[in-house]
């Protein structure tokens, strides 16, 4: 069995990138649900659909339940979640790299270019050393992350319950994926810094890129960063503190989420809950109750989503400030974009257009579907939708609700939230020369 999985290796290799690329998530998924199926994994009868749905959550990163995670899944059950969110966190191709490196499997070109086009590299060797350092990264995050976290979860739980507490939601909070040990996820900790601290500054740091963070390894000094880098740097800074303010300001005096809680756990209650939702898919406060105002910069900040080839998904932030970016130009009448003494070309603004109006139009579908087969509150059902494509996981309670239609519908677009925008990147970065040019035309528009 492994001598013929082995031999068939160097086949796979041979697949054009997007469709490997897809298919090992899918793959991935698959056995997933086999494992999640078993009856070591659950402590009651868990339908196929449960499982299928739970997989594809955490191999997607995303963290929408359809069950309650501790309550329905052993410790086994839970262990085969964290591996699942782990690599598909982490990126399956970056393993996949590494384990046909390591048994001295030749990698196609087309696999070459379309990792190099995913994590933004110029040759193979920087892949290896990026990939490398990921790795590091997330074994360096993730472990002080349990450190940190098994202080108030021995506290609370004891030993053996509160370190795997600890390791579960490090991990999970790390790779963005959002799923929790309690069917409140962390309202219960909303005011102590001894949890929210740490899981948000492992998020935030999976969420900012692989780029970014191996730029700032490399070269370490502000001025010398890449564009890419300094875009995405201030650009989540940016969000974080419009984030935060925007959640206290609008929830400040709710009696059901940020009002019944003294200065400083509003203050942390509004920043994790400000920051969550782009993409990590943890909630401090009870969502359902908040107001329709902060549900929709919830949804923007889901759209919107974190950095490229990190843990996030979403149209990505350095996507959203070059859309900014354009209309400024646009109104000032400029035919070129200016940012930190750099131009962007043509070619990115075309991907950025692209991109955007593609993964509008898939949620504008998703939603239209669901819409029909799940007859529930219009603004529930957009705030579903957009945390599935957005791989974040937030809920207002709608995802156990809805029906087989509507699960295989928010499965789809959690697969396509993780595994799309990185396809679609490759295919626009496969340039085609065309042989015969038209004479321009004019098209009135607005």
């Amino acid at each position: 069995m492994i001598a013929r999985l082995l031999r068939a290796l160097p086949r796979l290799t041979k697949m054009p990138a997007p469709e490997m690329l897809a298919l090992s998530y899918a793959g991935f998924i698959f056995l997933g649900t086999l494992l999640l199926k078993l009856p070591v994994s659950t402590r009651d009868s868990l339908s196929w659909m449960e499982a299928f749905f739970t997989s594809t959550s955490a191999v997607t990163v995303t963290g929408l339940a359809v069950v309650d995670t501790a309550g329905e899944f052993t410790i086994f059950g839970q262990f085969v979640i964290l591996l699942l969110i782990q690599f598909g966190g982490l990126g399956l191709m970056t393993f996949a790299m590494l384990l046909l490196t390591a048994l001295g499997v030749s990698v196609g070109l087309p696999q070459q270019v379309v990792l190099r086009e995913e994590l933004g590299q110029s040759s193979l060797h920087d892949l290896m050393q990026l990939a490398a350092l990921v790795l590091r990264v997330a074994m360096v995050v993730e472990g002080g992350g349990a450190l940190l976290l098994c202080i108030p979860f021995i506290r609370d739980y004891g030993f053996w319950q509160g370190a795997w507490a600890a390791i579960f939601h490090s991990v999970s909070a790390f790779n963005n994926a959002g799923f929790a040990l309690w069917p409140d996820s962390l309202t219960r900790y909303v005011a102590d810094p001894l949890v929210i601290l740490p899981i948000s500054a492992s998020f935030i740091i999976g969420g900012i890129g692989f780029i970014v963070i191996g730029d700032i390894w490399q070269r370490r000094r502000w001025r010398t960063l890449s564009l890419h880098s300094k875009l995405m740097l201030v650009g989540t800074l940016g969000l974080i503190l419009w984030g935060w303010f925007t959640f206290a300001v609008l929830e400040w005096t709710n009696p059901a989420t940020l009002g019944p809680l003294g200065l400083g756990g509003k203050l942390l209650g509004a920043f994790f809950q400000g920051v969550s939702p782009r993409t990590a898919g943890f909630n401090s406060v009870d969502l359902a109750h908040v107001h329709d105002s902060t549900s929709l910069v919830v949804i923007l900040l889901m759209l919107v989503g974190g950095g490229s080839t990190s843990t996030a998904g979403g149209i990505k932030v350095t996507s959203f400030f070059v859309l900014i970016l354009t209309v400024i130009a646009f109104f000032k009448r400029r035919t070129s974009l200016h940012i930190f003494n750099r131009s962007i070309g043509f070619e990115s603004v075309f991907r950025v257009m692209a991109l955007t109006a593609l993964s509008m139009l898939i949620v504008l579908t998703a939603l239209f579907v669901v819409s029909i087969s799940h007859d529930g509150a219009m603004f529930n059902l957009v705030f579903e939708v957009a945390s599935a494509f957005g791989t974040v996981g937030l809920t207002r309670g709608s995802t156990a609700e809805l029906d087989t239609v509507g699960r295989l519908v928010i499965i789809f677009v959690m697969f396509i939230g993780r595994v799309g925008p990185l396809t679609l990147g490759f295919l626009l970065a496969t340039r085609v020369v065309p042989r015969v040019r038209y004479s321009e035309g004019q098209v009135f528009l607005g």
